[in-house]
């Protein structure tokens, strides 16, 4: 097979790794910076151009899409789905997973468990706003953040109104969440590949530290997950439409509640922790399912 992995840098752990599996498979392979790509759009036959080059005959796109690119990025990958090419996670599933409050009502929807969530526009309902998520401390997220960038832990009724006053000040749209106290600064990452859980760590922040980030001083280890956990895992990953998916959960009180799916999960994590050939079982899934034209969008949307 000849598999397109859309990557702004060769030398990421995770890029390496998923060339390292498919070549080890027999693939060939090529990394491709999908912000040096251009399109032609208004064609009876849609194609994408690099440095050049014509980009075809490509069976399978791995799309590494950064979330400060998504726009860019998934414009890249719905040209692709229009060429017939399949992609590991379609452009619209990608979009929907990376903004946080449109996957949040997707979720709340289905009924998988959510951490109380609020959000409004005006300076006039903070007040309500917070009585709303249940008071201090909460949780103030910005819905642009990635990372662990952008979320602020107010611990008081005083310290939320001033974060809420700020962002707002900024022109940002932002959500206010219940701060999980129960979960002690620690979260569970699932990796899910297709309709199964292939690994999943616990990722615990450093003293102090409320985020459980890795690149933030966090620590991960191997964890065996519920039941509960692993159906809302793969739950949360098919509402949103990706084969391929980092949902991050918290263990509350009331059960499992889901803070994030990621579109792009990261491999060295959860390979570190796990010792799990992940990035082979990706290669392998696409060997099994990707097949020319296999693609929902279709270019509709």
């Amino acid at each position: 097979m000849k598999i397109g992995i859309l990557s702004r840098n060769r030398k990421l752990y995770s890029t390496k790794r998923l060339v390292e599996a498919a070549q080890e498979r027999g693939h060939e392979v090529r990394v491709i910076n999908h912000l040096r790509c251009y399109m032609n759009i208004a064609s009876f036959k849609p194609s994408i151009h690099l440095d050049g080059e014509l980009l075809s005959g490509f069976d399978a796109i791995i799309p590494r899409i950064g979330a400060s690119v998504t726009f860019y990025g998934t414009a890249v990958v719905r040209q692709f789905e229009m060429m017939g090419t399949f992609c590991l996670n379609e452009s619209v599933a990608i979009s929907r997973s990376r903004d946080k409050l449109r996957s949040l009502q997707l979720l709340s929807r289905k009924g998988i468990g959510l951490p109380v969530t609020g959000f409004a526009h005006s300076p006039d309902d903070t007040d309500d706003l917070l009585n709303l998520v249940g008071g201090a401390p909460v949780v103030v997220k910005l819905l642009e953040g990635t990372q662990g960038k952008g979320v602020v832990l107010a611990e008081t009724r005083n310290a939320a109104e001033s974060v809420v006053e700020a962002f707002r000040g900024l022109n940002a749209n932002f959500l206010v969440q219940e701060f999980v106290k129960e979960a002690k600064g620690a979260d569970i990452r699932c990796f899910v590949i297709g309709e199964k859980v292939v690994a999943a760590m616990i990722r615990q922040g450093k003293e102090g530290e409320f985020r459980s980030n890795i690149h933030r001083g966090g620590s991960a280890k191997l964890i065996k997950i519920t039941p509960e956990e692993r159906s809302t895992a793969v739950r949360s990953a098919r509402i949103m439409g990706l084969n391929v998916a980092g949902v991050d959960i918290l263990r509350s009180n009331h059960g499992p509640v889901v803070m994030e799916v990621n579109s792009s999960p990261g491999l060295e994590g959860i390979e570190g922790a796990t010792k799990k050939d992940v990035a082979g079982m990706i290669i392998e899934y696409i060997e099994r399912h990707a097949k020319a034209g296999k693609t929902k969008t279709k270019g509709s949307g």
